[in-house]
């Protein structure tokens, strides 16, 4: 394993939500011992509904890749968190740094007590609008089981195209969305 470090990107700021990056040593921490409350020590949010703590959702397959190559860690996990009470309320990780093509793939999960609420749109359009920024970015996709119709319509309300389907080894059939990032600018950015 190579040597990790605690370096975070910068937090993203939205209108109600600070997405705060998790360093490659603290997201190790959190995954291998979730108990460890000292990743919380002098940071400004407070994880009271133990996001990712009592499951590691993403945790499995990002630190492995971040074991391997520590600077991948950029694009990897950050907490969704309520500015106004510094509650983490979701967290949110792009899948791996952006492919030969310049595809980057994004997962999110939101506590059921803050669903339906548009954190989730707030939280990913933060995201994509910090990638938008990132060298050899080119492509926003998302994907989602078609049976999880808030998620569906989160992506349609947001005019991602529908590219096709795939098989996904743990969540079983997925839609596949996309937006080029020069429609993503105009879309979003433009404003």
């Amino acid at each position: 394993m190579r040597e990790t470090d605690n370096t975070a990107e910068s937090v993203i700021s939205t209108e109600w939500l600070e997405l705060h990056h998790i360093g490659a040593t603290d997201l190790i921490s959190l995954y291998e011992n979730p108990e460890d409350l000292t990743i919380y020590v002098d940071k400004p949010y407070k994880n009271n509904h133990r996001v990712l703590m009592d499951e590691s959702g993403p945790l499995r397959w990002r630190v492995p890749q971040v074991k391997k190559d520590p600077s991948t860690n950029k694009w990897f996990v950050r907490w969704i968190v309520l500015r106004d009470s510094g509650v983490i309320i979701g967290s949110t990780s792009f899948h791996e740094p952006p492919d030969e093509n310049g595809m980057l793939e994004i997962g999110i999960g939101i506590h059921p007590t803050y669903q339906r609420r548009g954190f989730g749109t707030e939280a990913l359009l933060g995201m994509w609008t910090w990638a938008a920024t990132q060298p050899g970015v080119h492509t926003f996709r998302y994907t989602v089981s078609a049976s999880n119709y808030a998620s569906v319509a989160v992506i349609k309300k947001l005019n991602f195209v529908h590219v096709g389907e795939q098989i996904d080894e743990v969540d079983g059939p997925e839609d596949i969305y996309e937006m080029a990032l020069d429609v993503f600018r105009v879309e979003f950015l433009s404003q």
